[in-house]
């Protein structure tokens, strides 16, 4: 039947300690040792994103404002350059206005003279007409 033999069974139980021994020294203490090292790692890497999320967030509200101020700044601008476009056209109108108006005063008088003129042509001729219309009844 089976037999217990005690000599084996205490060389296989110190061997199974010692193997117990030596696992834990070369494999579970390195292997534990690196796993809590990379847990240590990836919290101090998620600590450095939240970290960057932060400044990520700092630095676009940052850009939003200045983006802000630039748009404020270009509208700003904008009005003045439509305000002094409105002067600039307003005076050249204003000037070509009073031009025109100066050559229609011209104009007018000039047109008033020669009015007159004709009229006095027309009235130095006068006597010439009337003998030219007595001489036409005359031959009717």
């Amino acid at each position: 039947m089976l037999d217990i033999n005690p000599i084996l069974l205490l060389v296989t139980f110190v061997v199974f300690v010692s193997l117990i021994a030596v696992l834990n020294s070369w494999l579970y203490n390195p292997l534990f040792a690196y796993m809590n090292d990379r847990d240590a790692d990836i919290k101090k890497n998620l600590d450095k994103v939240n970290s960057n999320d932060d400044e990520i967030n700092e630095l676009t509200e940052k850009a939003d404002k200045i983006i802000m101020n630039a748009k404020l700044e270009a509208a700003a601008l904008r009005e003045k350059v439509i305000a002094d476009a409105k002067e600039l056209a307003e005076s050249k109108l204003e000037a070509k206005r009073a031009e025109l108006a100066s050559e229609y005063l011209e104009f007018e008088q000039s047109l008033a003279k020669s009015q007159d003129e004709l009229t006095t042509d027309l009235m130095s001729q006068v006597p010439v007409f009337k003998e030219a219309v007595k001489a036409k009844f005359s031959q009717i």
